[in-house]
């Protein structure tokens, strides 16, 4: 990590070049005023494919244990901008076989070629996919969300960081009944959360968002851990997301097939909808994780809880980044 790596990193996250139309940039799915994702319920490539997941936030995201919403093997940020980058089922950038073509593109410029010296020296004024993956993941690790509502109540002793009804919703979120934070353990309201001195394995869960056959099955392409594992068992887990930030994120879940906070909290509370082929609640999924059972909650705790995860957002900073034409992050110190 350095500045001028980061700077590099934050340049190229919102340079079109790097994709193969030219008019296409990591931040066309990562939108900062998204919480870095697009708002789509299924992200868009470049070539305008339509993609079975929806696009996950990039906050915090030097602090997971793996990217994507069911890859277990890739664990560094440096690996995951392959994806994006060459991937071609589903296109994202789709710079597989033009790379070359874009790394020319980016070393013409004088602007992006200073920079480049900057943050690589050892370069000698060449660009590589490489120098652009270590800068992307360089500014991506410092996308922190630390400045919440939430954090100004418990971290800074502000007592009126947070409304009455984020306060009750805290205490229905942390409470052994309801148990939220059993999957979304603060401060990072992900699990499982990786540190410099741990480095945990990815776990992955099945929510109960399906059951088309009665034995646990998941939509054509959406299978989950199940893709990457071929064990059974692993149809429909995903990795947790981050709920920082998440009143900016909607829709939700892997497919964004649910609208709204509220509805994801009714998700929740009934233990899971497990639609069938039809769109119909079935019953349980045998897959489905054990640690999901229902709760009840009147519709005044469920909006208490709302409250609550609307209190999980950085207040937006509403300056550009120079030069950029870009909205600010909402997260602090972008």
């Amino acid at each position: 990590m350095s500045r001028p790596k980061v700077d590099l990193g934050r340049d190229l996250f919102f340079d079109p070049r790097l994709s193969v139309t030219g008019a296409y940039a990591c931040s066309s799915c990562h939108d900062p005023q998204k919480a870095f994702t697009d708002g789509r319920a299924r992200a868009l490539g470049a070539t305008g494919e339509s993609h079975s997941r929806s696009t996950m936030s990039l906050v915090n995201v030097a602090y997971s244990a793996s990217f994507g919403w069911a890859n277990p093997e890739t664990r560094e940020l440096e690996d995951q901008s392959k994806i994006p980058l060459l991937g071609t089922h589903p296109i994202e950038l789709g710079l597989r076989g033009r790379a070359h073509e874009a790394m020319e593109a980016l070393q013409a410029d004088p602007v992006r070629a200073k920079a480049l010296e900057r943050a690589f020296p050892e370069a000698g004024g060449r660009f590589t996919l490489l120098h652009v993956r270590r800068a992307l993941a360089a500014y991506q690790r410092t996308l922190i969300s630390a400045s919440s509502p939430y954090d100004r109540y418990v971290f800074y002793d502000d007592r009126d960081a947070m409304s009455a009804a984020a306060l009750r919703g805290m205490g229905i979120f942390f409470s052994e009944s309801v148990g939220c934070d059993d999957c979304h353990p603060a401060p990072l309201f992900t699990s499982p959360a990786r540190y410099a001195e741990r480095r945990p394995a990815p776990s992955f869960h099945n929510t109960g968002l399906y059951n088309f056959d009665g034995a646990g099955a998941y939509p054509e392409d959406e299978a989950g851990l199940f893709e990457h594992s071929g064990v059974p068992g692993d149809m429909g887990r995903f990795r947790v997301p981050t709920l920082r930030n998440v009143a900016l994120t909607a829709p939700y879940m892997h497919d964004g097939s649910i609208a709204t906070l509220g509805e994801v909290v009714l998700h929740y509370a009934s233990g899971g909808r497990n639609h069938n082929a039809a769109g119909a609640r079935g019953p349980r999924s045998p897959l489905q994780s054990p640690t999901l059972e229902s709760f009840a909650l009147s519709p005044e705790e469920a909006d208490d809880l709302v409250a609550f995860l609307e209190s999980l957002s950085d207040v937006h900073s509403g300056n550009g980044r120079p030069g950029s034409g870009v909205p600010a992050s909402p997260l602090l110190g972008h």
